[in-house]
C-alpha cells in the first residue's frame, strides 16, 4: 500500500483499533483478577474504582447475563465496515450522477443542434477542480466529508459536460461507455475475489509509477490542444487507439486495488469515517474508467 498515501494513513491508524490496549498496572490498594467468586446465593461485590470498598452489588443473575452479551461488533466499536463503505459509495455516486444528468441537460445541443458556450469551460473548470481537489483529498491529515462531496460535484459536471459534448459528436457513444464500465466493474470485481487478479506491494508500486506517468501525458496532451499544437487523439489511428486500451488497462486495475484496500481497511478495523475515503476512491476509479471508454470508443467510431 506503499503507492497510496491515504490507505498507507489507514494502515498506521488501524493499528490502535485492532485490540484494547495493554492491561493497567494496579496500584497496590486494588484487588487482583484473582479474586475467589462469591459464595453460592449471595451477590458479587464489584470493587470500588478506589480499590476500598464495594460500590454496588450484581446478583449471579445479572453475572450470568453480563457474560452472555454478545460481543461488540464493528459498528459499536467505531470500526469500518462493508455495509459503511458500500453506503457512502452509492451516496456520492448518486451525488455524481444527479449533478451529471443536471449538466447534460443544461449544456446539450439546442433545436439548430449548437452545443451551449458554457460546455467547454464546465467541461475544463471541473476536470482541473476536481484532479486539484483529489490531490488535496489524499494528502489531507483529516478526512473532510465536505471536500469529498465537493469533488463529486465537480465529477458529476465533468461528467455531464463531456457526455454531452461526445455524445452530440458521436452519437450513441455515451450509451456504449456506460455498458462497458458497469461490465469491467463487475468483470474486474470478480476476477480480484477469485484471486485471478492479485494486488501485491510491487503491483501497487508499479500501478502508481505509470499512473502518474499516464496523468503527466493526459495533462501535455490537454494543454497542447488548447494552445493549437493538436492532438495525440485528434487524428484516430493505432496510436490513439493504444493509449486509450492502456488507460482503459490502468483505470480497470485501479478498481483492483480499491477492492483490495476496502478489504484490508475493513480487515484492520480501521476508524469508520474512512468509509468517505474509501466510497471516494472506488467512485473515482468508475469515472476514470468511463472516461477512457468514452474516447475509445469515438475513436473507434471516427475510425
Amino acid at each position: 500500500m506503499a503507492s497510496n498515501p491515504v490507505f498507507n494513513r489507514i494502515n498506521r491508524e488501524a493499528g490502535q483499533y485492532a485490540g484494547f490496549g495493554s492491561p493497567q498496572q494496579q496500584s497496590p490498594g486494588q484487588q487482583s483478577y484473582g479474586q475467589a467468586p462469591p459464595p453460592q446465593g449471595q451477590p458479587y461485590q464489584q470493587p470500588a474504582p478506589n480499590g476500598r470498598g464495594p460500590s454496588q452489588s450484581m446478583s449471579n443473575e445479572q453475572l450470568e447475563q453480563m457474560y452472555g452479551q454478545a460481543p461488540a461488533g464493528p459498528a459499536q466499536t467505531g470500526r469500518v465496515t462493508l455495509d459503511d463503505v458500500v453506503m457512502k459509495s452509492l451516496v456520492l455516486f448518486g451525488i455524481v450522477l444527479a449533478v451529471a444528468a443536471a449538466t447534460w441537460f443544461f449544456v446539450a445541443p439546442n433545436a439548430q443542434g449548437e452545443m451551449n458556450p458554457l460546455a467547454m469551460p464546465i467541461w475544463l473548470g471541473a476536470m482541473f477542480g476536481s484532479l486539484g481537489l483529489s490531490f488535496a483529498i489524499a494528502f489531507s491529515k483529516k478526512v473532510n466529508v465536505p471536500l469529498i462531496m465537493t469533488h463529486a460535484v465537480l465529477q458529476g459536471a465533468f461528467l455531464g459536460a463531456v457526455s454531452a459534448v461526445f455524445n452530440s459528436a458521436y452519437p450513441g457513444v455515451v450509451s456504449s461507455a456506460v455498458v462497458a464500465t458497469m461490465g469491467t466493474f463487475a468483470g474486474m470485481f470478480l476476477a480480484w475475489k477469485v484471486g485471478f487478479i492479485k494486488v501485491t506491494s510491487k503491483s501497487r508500486r508499479i500501478f502508481g509509477m505509470m499512473a502518474m506517468g499516464y496523468l503527466v501525458f493526459l495533462l501535455i496532451n490537454v494543454g497542447s490542444s488548447l494552445l493549437g499544437f493538436g492532438s495525440v487523439y485528434a487524428g484516430g489511428g493505432p496510436l490513439a487507439i493504444g493509449i486509450c486500451i492502456l488507460g482503459v488497462a490502468l483505470a480497470s486495475y485501479s478498481l483492483a486495488i480499491d477492492f483490495d484496500s476496502i478489504d484490508r481497511g475493513v480487515q484492520a478495523g480501521a476508524p469508520e469515517k474512512y468509509s468517505w475515503l474509501m466510497g471516494h476512491g472506488l467512485v473515482a476509479s468508475l469515472v476514470w474508467l468511463y472516461i477512457e471508454f468514452l474516447r475509445l470508443f469515438a475513436i473507434l467510431q471516427n475510425d
